[in-house]
């Protein structure tokens, strides 16, 4: 069975066929919050902390990690910074470090920089995974050495020169190329993990379909891993969640194995919660039971972060190990 390796300083997360659906919170990205950007600008990690302890809580098993920030007054002072090569190196670094020193969960370095990418490569304790390649040539060349260098699985996005296509065979033979690519390289299939871009289902209303019958054919035909922005596919409809909790289960039972996501979003982490029982990856339902105790306090008035911390705090006092897969 693929089995894709990701390792903080002390926890080791698997990505599989047969484990528990590896959620990566997609919180740290100040790409579309100004609030967070400005103050990355005044060099404030305030938030940036409070949402990777609260991610971590709630049950993010890795974090992305995205330094794609616009620094809109230090750019009217110093032209550099409109240059994201300038913006992103160091702030990647600064945000790695940061995380890690408090949060001991493995980290996804998220960046269209390469400098930002090996930045956060050489800050990483451990094994990260790394985000992303595409099936663009020149995408290819500057990050698959990466890759090979650090020894670390990369995200694989089904997107080339041409752009997204809205054809499904499309996807998937780009998705193959970049598997072949990568094996030139010497890296192995287990190592890519495949994003088959998910459409959003109010603009077409068989992205649910294709993206399920895609992850069949990754899993059957590459042998890869596969993971998703998840909130694609509720794009710009009302009642949101609810769409992205009855997606997660159905693209679980067809063979997706992670996805980028808000793992703060109690619906959401409810569906993967069931979905991983139900798939017989959740031995006795312990996680079930511990996470139905976390549910009764949000029903009680807890807010869900608040109740997670508390049951993470309890487990760790009752002679939970530090040294454990995630």
């Amino acid at each position: 069975m693929t089995r894709t390796v990701i390792e903080s300083k002390t926890k080791t997360v698997v990505i599989g066929f047969d484990e528990p659906f590896c959620v990566i919170g997609e919180r740290i990205n100040p790409t579309g919050r100004k609030k967070l950007a400005a103050e990355l600008e005044m060099g404030d990690f305030s938030t940036v902390e409070k949402d990777a302890l609260e991610q971590v809580a709630c049950g993010a098993m890795v974090l992305d990690v995205n330094s794609g920030a616009v620094f809109t007054n230090k750019m009217a002072e110093d032209p550099r910074y409109a240059d994201n090569n300038f913006v992103e190196p160091p702030l990647m670094r600064d945000l790695v470090t940061r995380i890690q020193s408090i949060v001991d969960v493995p980290l996804c370095i998220d960046s269209s920089v390469p400098g930002a990418l090996q930045n956060g490569l050489e800050a990483a304790e451990g094994r990260p995974l790394l985000n992303s390649v595409t099936g663009e040539e020149e995408r290819l060349e500057l990050v698959l050495p990466l890759v090979k260098k650090y020894n670390v699985p990369v995200v694989a996005i089904s997107n080339d020169d041409t752009g997204i296509s809205e054809d499904p065979e499309v996807r998937f033979a780009v998705a193959k190329k970049i598997v072949e690519r990568a094996a030139d390289f010497g890296i192995p299939a287990h190592d890519i993990v495949v994003d088959p871009l998910v459409m959003p289902i109010g603009a077409m209303g068989t992205a649910g379909q294709q993206v399920f019958t895609l992850v069949r054919r990754l899993r059957d035909e590459l042998g890869v891993n596969t993971t998703c922005g998840a909130s694609n596919i509720s794009f710009g409809l009302p009642h949101r969640h609810g769409i992205n909790g009855a997606f997660l289960p159905m693209a679980i039972t067809a063979g997706m194995t992670s996805a980028i996501m808000n793992p703060m979003r109690v619906q959401e982490m409810e569906a993967i919660r069931a979905a991983n029982f139900l798939m017989n990856h959740d031995a006795n339902g312990s996680q079930w039971i511990a996470f139905s105790r976390i549910m009764d306090a949000v029903e009680a008035g807890t807010p869900f972060a608040e109740a997670s911390k508390a049951s993470m705090d309890a487990g760790a006092g009752q002679g939970g190990r530090r040294r454990r897969r995630a």
